[in-house]
């Protein structure tokens, strides 16, 4: 490995390197993820650069003391199998130390990280299904907008590890978003995020009490989007209720990951959770 090979937190502006090598992946990241991103946590992104040139790139987003999310955990094609991503990888485990760590992992890297104490909890599915311009907006859905931040914050608080509330309001006001959710008996039983993707459009959080709801929120979500785009939403493998949902949308797989942690697995409302909100971040 090269002596001029430097790791540094990254700038603002150079998140958009790791969102286009993301995008070269195939993770289709979403045009306005890198705001939402960043800053959560401004210290968590790093980059490794070999003679000043990027070439590797990894994020580590703190949420507490006790609880962080590892992603964008790419090497430039041109220099892997070298050491330089074991040496950010390093730098970012270091950044959050004593907490336990989150990710998703593909395919290809997952026993890697068991390497490096993470345990597999579940499989997320991502779902691909068109657009549709003959689904109904269900009456009982509305507008996210119109609920108090506090109502939105206090449902979706089971649904992670960390309150992050920066994060959320950053993503439920991002441009290019659709923001729906359902109220019943003046309580918040279940809302989605859609958001433009570089390919498509993005459903992510889809949270629910029921699968009726999370339906009548998917359909209102995906009404307005043309036949011809691609939809995808990210299933936890372990929710069946979830699965029925993709099987009604006639969705098909196109890509999996492995939700790993360092420490205990979270207690979560998987039963409730019909769509991840992100791989990079969680």
């Amino acid at each position: 490995m090269h002596s001029n090979y430097i790791i540094r937190p990254m700038k603002r502006e150079e998140v958009n390197i790791a969102i286009d090598w993301a995008a070269k992946e195939g993770w289709n990241p979403g045009f306005h993820d890198a705001d939402c991103y960043y800053h959560t946590d401004p210290n968590g992104f790093f980059m490794g650069l070999l003679d000043g040139k990027p070439i590797s790139t990894l994020s580590v987003v703190k949420y507490s003391a006790s609880f962080g999310f590892l992603g964008f955990y790419i090497v430039h094609p041109d220099y892997r199998r070298q050491g330089y991503g074991l040496k950010i990888w390093k730098s970012g485990i270091q950044y959050l130390y004593g907490c336990n760590i989150g990710l998703d992992g593909v395919v290809e890297q997952q026993t890697n990280y068991k390497k490096f104490g993470f345990k597999l909890a579940y499989r997320n599915i991502r779902f691909e299904c068109l657009g549709s311009d003959d689904l109904s907006v269900d009456a009982d859905v509305i507008k996210l907008a119109k609920l108090p931040f506090e109502t939105i914050e206090l449902y979706a608080c089971p649904f992670f590890p960390e309150k992050r509330i920066a994060f959320m309001k950053a993503w439920l006001n991002q441009p290019d978003c659709k923001a729906l959710g359902i109220i019943q008996n003046d309580s918040l039983v279940g809302y989605g995020v859609m958001r433009k993707a570089l390919n498509g459009y993005k459903v992510g959080p889809l949270y629910a009490d029921t699968l009726a709801f999370a339906d009548a929120i998917f359909s209102s979500l995906i009404q307005s989007v043309d036949p011809l785009q691609p939809v995808y939403l990210d299933i936890p493998e372990v929710n069946q209720e979830a699965l029925k949902l993709a099987e009604r949308y006639k969705m098909k797989k196109v890509f999996e990951t492995a939700r790993m942690y360092t420490g205990k697995f979270p207690d979560l409302p998987l039963d409730k959770l019909y769509g991840v909100t992100s791989f990079e971040v969680g």
